[in-house]
């Protein structure tokens, strides 16, 4: 997991071209921490995807721009275009992130 402190490190991950899961979360929600023990599993179920988590409050100008309502919520870039997002306010399971990306039909 990559925790980028500014926007220029996230813009040279887009730039890159790496696929690349951003997971957005807060220190204060709930739904964040119950599945945070779950996403060393997931990154191991992946290793062809790079993860990086934002603190939507850190980076609230791009989790405006990208349209982030709920969290925890992902997008997922390739070659700097996004290919899949699961993006609502719901609470995530380790099972329902694993699916949205086994879908991602990379």
């Amino acid at each position: 997991m990559i925790f980028p402190t500014n926007l220029e490190e996230v813009a040279a991950l887009i730039e890159d071209g790496k696929p690349t899961v951003f997971l957005f979360v807060t220190t204060w929600c709930g739904d964040c921490h119950y599945i945070k023990p779950h996403v060393p599993a997931i990154e191991e179920a992946f290793p062809d995807l790079r993860f990086v988590q934002l603190d939507r409050d850190d980076f609230m100008p791009l989790a405006q721009e990208w349209a982030i309502l709920g969290i925890p919520s992902l997008v997922v870039l390739e070659n700097g275009k996004e290919i899949g997002r699961f993006v609502d306010k719901n609470r995530k399971t380790k099972e329902e992130v694993m699916n949205f990306l086994s879908g991602l039909g990379r």
